[in-house]
C-alpha cells in the first residue's frame, strides 16, 4: 500500500537472520559491525514503535524532509497524499479535490487517515490534514508531531513555481495569504515540536533540525538546572541524582544552598535565519516560539504553553503589539513595556508565571508565594495570580510584602485595589532590601518551611525575579524589539544595537543579556542606575561596597534597590560557572558588606556592560525636555535611562531605552517635571488632574479603575522583624487554606 523509500530496515529483518548477519560482521569487520550496530540502535530507540509525523503548509519541505530523515534513520517513509491518499481514490489529489470540493474532501481525506496505521515509521502529512481532528487524533496517538514553521512569505514565493490545484480553500476571492494564516491555528493544535525552517535553509539541514529535536522532546535529562552556588566538580552522586527539571524551579524558586537556579546547559540558540523567520511574527507568535526552546515539553507542552501565552498576552494588554517600539529622537527607540493591566513592565512576566506555576504544581500540596517588591511588582503579580481559574486560586495563594514607606502612593494604592481572596499586600516597616532578604531566609529556613507542609500541608514558593520563569518573558521583549526596529526597516539583521535600562534588582538587564546570548545582536547592555548607584559603582571598580550607604528615596523607587539579587546570574556566568566563587563572593557581601571581583572577570564584565547613574533633579529635567520637544512623557524610570543614554552612548547604533512604566503611575513626579500644579496627595485626585489636562497623553487605562476600587480598601503593616513576618504568614496561611 505504502511506497517504501530506502531498503528494508534492521527492525524489520528476522531475529534468525540478524543474528547470523551480526555473528558473521563480528568476527569479519569488527570496526564496521560497530558503527552498523550503533547506528541501527539509534534509530531503534529514537523511533521505537512510534511515528515521526511531519506537519505544515503547503511547500514546507515535509515529503523531501521525511525522505532524507528516513534514509537517515534507515525507515519506512509514508507521504500521505502519494502513499495513502491517492493509493486509496485511485486518482490524484488534484483530480478528487476538483471532482468532491473542498469541504467533501477534507471529509474523505481524514476518513483515509483514519483508516491508516504505520509505526516506526517518518510521515509526511498533507497541508490540509491538520484540519480533520478526528483523523489528526487518531495519528497522533501514536507518533511526534514535528511541524515545519516556515514563514508565509517563503511559503508563497516557494508556492509561485508549483501548481496550486491540490490547495483546500484556494479560489477566487481567497487569496493564498489568507489560507495559510487561516491554517496555522491547526498546525499549532497539534504539534508536539516546532522546527522552524528559514527561506534558504537546505532539506539536509532541515532533517538534521527534526532529528535533533526529537532527540530533545525524548530527553528530558538534558534541560536539568543547577545553583549558581553549586560546584560542578565538588557534586555529591546524591545531588546528581537528584535531578532538577523546569517545572521543579518554578515551583521551589531559590536553591536550598540560597543560590538561584540557571540551566545547567546553557539556553538555547537560535540561528540567524532562525531569528529571521520571526521578523514577520506577531508578539504572541515569537514568544511562543522562544518559551518552547526553553522550555521542555515534558514539562508543559507546546499545546498547553500556546494556551497560557495566548491567556497571558490575548486581552490583558491594551496594545495589539503587547510590546511596542516607538521612536523617540535621532538614534533612540523606546520599548514600551506598561501596555498591561498594572502599568509596568512586570506584567509581561507576571501576567504569564502565575498560570505556569498551577500547571507546575502537584496537586496533592497547597501553595503561599511569598513576594518582595520595591513597587511595580506588588500589583502585577496580586493581579496576574488573582486572574488564575477558581479551581486553583483555593489552592495558590500569594502574600506581597512591600516598604510601607518606599513606594509611590499610587503604587501603594494599585497594591491595596489588586488585593483579592487568595492575594494580600502586607506593608513593612523597612525598605526593600530588608524584605527581599528576609523572604531568602525564610525559604532556607527548613525548619521553618518543613513545620508549614507537616502542620498545613502549605509549600512556599517565590514570584520574584529570583524565580527563573520570571526572567524567560522579558528575554522575549528583548528579543522583539530587535526583530521590530528589523521589520520597520531601521536596521537590517545583524546590525547592533545597544540597549539601555533603568536597574535596580538587575533582572531585566539579565534578560536583555540572555536574549543577547541566545543570538540577537546586542552591543552594549548600558544599566542606568538613580542615586542608589550600588550597581553603576560595581560596574566601574569591580567592587560592590555596601559599607555605610544607607537607601536613599528617590523618584524613581522601583531602583531603590542595594543588593542586586539577579547580579548572581550574571557572575556565575562569567566566572565560568564557578559556583564557589559565587557562593565566597555573595557570602562576603552578606557577612562583610563588600566584595571586589577578579581583574580577568572586570575585564569580561567591561565588554558586556557599561553604567551610569542620575539624579533626581536630572531625572525630572528629561521629563520636561522630552515633552516640550515631542509630546511624550517619560515616567521617572524611563527618564533615569534617558539620561544616561544621553551620556554614555556613542550614536553609531541605535540604542533601544526600556519605557519600564507609564508615566501616571508616578503622578506627583510628573507633575512637578511639567510644572503644572500645587501636587495633591490623594492619588486618586493626582490622576484626576493629569488627565484634565487635554494636551496630555491619556493616563493609563487601568490606574483609575484600579483606584477607584481601592476606595476605603486597607491593608496590614507589620514590623521588620523576621519573626513578625514568619507569624504573618502561618497566619494567612491558616484563614486561607485551614
Amino acid at each position: 500500500m505504502f511506497h517504501i523509500f530506502r531498503y528494508q530496515p534492521l527492525s524489520l529483518i528476522t531475529q534468525n537472520s540478524l543474528s547470523s548477519m551480526c555473528f558473521k560482521m563480528m568476527l569479519s569487520r569488527p570496526v564496521a559491525f560497530a558503527q552498523i550496530w550503533k547506528s541501527w540502535f539509534s534509530s531503534h530507540s529514537l523511533l521505537g514503535k512510534k511515528n515521526i509525523i511531519l506537519m505544515g503548509p503547503p511547500g514546507a519541505g515535509k515529503t523531501t524532509t521525511g525522505r532524507i530523515v528516513g534514509q537517515k534513520l534507515d525507515c519506512p517513509v509514508i507521504d500521505i497524499d502519494d502513499d495513502v491518499l491517492e493509493t486509496t481514490w485511485n486518482m490524484s489529489v488534484s483530480e478528487k479535490l476538483q471532482d468532491v470540493g473542498d469541504k467533501e474532501f477534507l471529509e474523505e481525506e481524514g476518513k483515509a487517515l483514519l483508516k491508516f496505521s504505520a509505526s516506526g515509521s517518518v510521515i509526511s502529512l498533507s497541508g490540509s490534514n491538520p484540519m480533520h481532528a478526528a483523523g489528526m487524533q487518531h495519528i497522533k496517538k501514536n507518533g511526534i508531531v514535528v511541524y515545519l514553521d516556515v514563514p508565509t512569505t517563503v511559503i508563497m514565493s516557494r508556492l509561485k513555481s508549483k501548481a496550486m490545484d491540490r490547495i483546500v480553500g484556494l479560489s477566487p476571492g481567497i487569496s493564498l495569504k489568507d489560507i495559510l494564516q487561516f491554517r496555522k491555528q491547526f498546525y499549532k493544535r497539534w504539534f508536539d515540536i516546532r522546527v522552524l525552517c528559514g527561506g534558504d535553509i537546505a532539506a539536509e539541514v532541515v532533517a538534521e533540525k527534526v532529528l535533533d529535536a526529537v532527540k530533545r522532546y525524548q530527553d528530558s535529562e538534558l534541560e536539568t538546572f543547577i545553583s549558581t552556588r553549586s560546584s560542578r566538580s565538588g557534586r555529591s552522586t546524591e545531588e546528581d541524582s537528584h535531578k532538577l527539571y523546569f517545572s521543579d524551579v518554578v515551583t521551589q524558586g531559590l536553591a536550598l544552598d540560597g543560590g538561584l537556579f540557571v540551566p545547567e546547559r546553557g539556553l538555547p540558540k537560535f540561528t540567524a535565519e532562525e531569528w529571521q523567520g520571526l521578523i514577520e511574527a506577531t508578539y504572541i507568535e515569537r514568544a511562543q516560539v522562544i518559551l518552547e526552546r526553553c522550555i521542555h515539553p515534558a514539562d508543559i507542552p507546546a499545546s498547553k504553553l500556546a494556551e497560557i501565552i495566548e491567556t497571558a498576552y490575548g486581552e490583558n494588554f491594551s496594545c495589539s503589539k503587547v510590546a511596542p517600539v516607538r521612536h523617540l529622537a535621532g538614534n533612540q527607540f523606546l520599548l514600551e513595556l506598561f501596555h498591561g493591566p498594572t502599568a509596568s513592565f512586570k506584567d509581561f512576566a507576571l501576567q504569564l508565571v502565575p498560570h505556569l506555576f498551577a500547571y507546575c504544581i502537584p496537586r496533592s500540596c497547597n501553595y503561599l508565594i511569598l513576594v518582595a517588591t520595591s513597587g511595580d511588582t506588588g500589583s502585577a503579580v496580586l493581579d496576574g495570580f488573582s486572574r488564575l481559574p477558581d479551581t486553583d486560586k483555593q489552592r495558590i495563594a500569594l502574600v506581597n510584602f512591600f516598604p510601607e514607606d518606599g513606594v509611590s502612593p499610587i503604587q501603594k494604592s494599585q497594591m491595596i485595589g489588586c488585593q483579592k481572596e487568595n492575594a494580600w499586600s502586607v506593608g513593612v516597616k523597612s525598605d526593600f532590601d530588608f524584605c527581599q532578604t528576609a523572604i531568602k531566609q525564610i525559604f532556607t529556613n527548613s525548619d521553618f518551611t518543613g513545620f508549614l507542609t507537616v502542620e498545613y500541608g502549605t509549600a512556599l514558593a517565590a514570584a520574584n525575579s529570583i524565580n527563573w520563569a520570571r526572567l524567560l518573558p522579558q528575554i522575549v521583549y528583548h528579543a522583539s524589539a530587535y526583530l521590530d526596529l528589523v521589520h520597520q526597516g531601521i536596521i537590517s539583521f545583524g546590525s547592533p544595537v545597544d540597549i539601555c535600562i533603568p536597574t535596580g534588582n538587575f533582572g531585566n538587564m539579565l534578560a536583555a543579556f540572555y536574549a543577547k546570548m541566545m543570538g540577537i545582536p546586542i552591543r552594549k547592555c548600558i544599566c542606568a542606575s538613580n542615586e542608589n548607584s550600588v550597581l553603576t559603582d560595581f560596574i566601574r571598580t569591580g567592587v560592590y561596597d555596601l559599607r555605610g550607604r544607607k537607601l536613599i528615596s528617590t523618584f524613581s523607587p522601583a531602583v531603590d534597590i542595594l543588593k542586586s539579587s539577579n547580579l548572581e546570574r550574571y557572575l556565575y556566568l562569567i566566572a565560568n560557572e564557578d559556583g564557589q566563587l559565587v557562593t565566597q563572593l555573595f557570602n562576603q557581601l552578606e557577612n562583610q558588606g563588600h566584595f571586589q571581583l577578579r581583574k580577568d572577570l572586570l575585564g569580561k564584565l567591561q565588554q558586556d556592560l557599561v553604567a551610569g547613574w542620575c539624579s533626581d533633579e536630572d531625572c525630572l529635567a528629561a521629563i520636561h525636555s522630552v515633552y516640550s520637544t515631542t509630546g511624550y512623557i517619560l515616567d521617572t524610570h524611563t527618564a533615569v535611562a534617558k539620561v544616561v543614554a544621553d551620556r554614555l552612548q556613542d550614536r553609531t547604533c541605535p540604542i533601544i531605552i526600556s519605557s519600564t512604566a507609564h508615566y501616571s503611575k508616578f503622578a506627583p513626579a510628573i507633575l512637578r517635571a511639567l510644572r503644572i500644579a500645587e501636587i495633591n496627595q490623594n492619588p486618586l485626585s493626582q490622576l484626576h488632574l493629569l488627565s484634565s489636562y487635554s494636551a496630555l497623553p491619556p493616563i493609563h487605562w487601568g490606574l483609575l479603575e484600579t483606584l477607584k476600587k481601592t476606595g476605603n480598601g486597607d491593608h496590614q503593616v507589620c514590623a521588620a522583624d523576621m519573626s513578625v513576618l514568619m507569624s504573618h504568614i502561618e497566619t494567612l496561611i491558616q484563614n486561607h487554606f485551614m
